[in-house]
């Protein structure tokens, strides 16, 4: 009788800088157009409250001075912004582990069992990655791991080539 052979587990292939600065530039350029959309809708809710009377814009140039040096809405509008890019990479990295520059760079971001991370993980990782400069240390470690996948307890993985 013969033995079935043992299926073979591929070996994990950790993301280096180069790829993650690649996936983080892809990611950079949808970001921006996020927040020019974002940006827009901001001005346009301003606006339309300032034709319905509700908000003073008096004493600004324009709509665009007024998100920016109101008192409240000088608080108000980058925190929305900030929402804005957390909500993206959010999203991805907890939905389906890979933001659409990591998808093109062939990244992952998981759990070490390949589970996809947590909302906390993301927020960890968002709040530990210092603009991307987290990276930098992966070029020292073994197992590739930058400063924010260390802190979030997750991994970037390259993935394999589909046939």
């Amino acid at each position: 009788m013969k033995k079935k052979p043992k299926a073979v587990q591929p070996t994990k292939v950790y993301a280096g800088v180069l790829r993650r600065l690649g996936a983080w530039l892809y990611d950079l350029l949808i970001v921006v157009a996020i927040l020019m959309l974002a940006g827009g809708i901001a001005m346009a809710v301003v606006a339309s409250l300032q034709y319905l009377g509700v908000v003073d814009t008096s004493g600004y140039q324009d709509v665009g001075e007024y998100l920016g040096k109101h008192p409240i809405a000088g608080i108000l509008y980058p925190g929305y912004l900030t929402v804005v890019i957390v909500a993206f990479y959010a999203y991805f990295w907890c939905q389906s582990g890979q933001t659409l520059g990591m998808r093109a760079w062939k990244l992952r971001v998981q759990n070490a069992d390949g589970s996809n991370i947590g909302f906390t993980q993301a927020l960890i990782r968002m709040a530990t990655s210092a603009f991307g400069l987290g990276n930098f240390i992966a070029l020292f470690g073994k197992d590739k791991k930058a400063f924010q996948d260390l802190m979030a307890e997750c991994e970037v993985i390259v993935l394999p080539k589909v046939n």
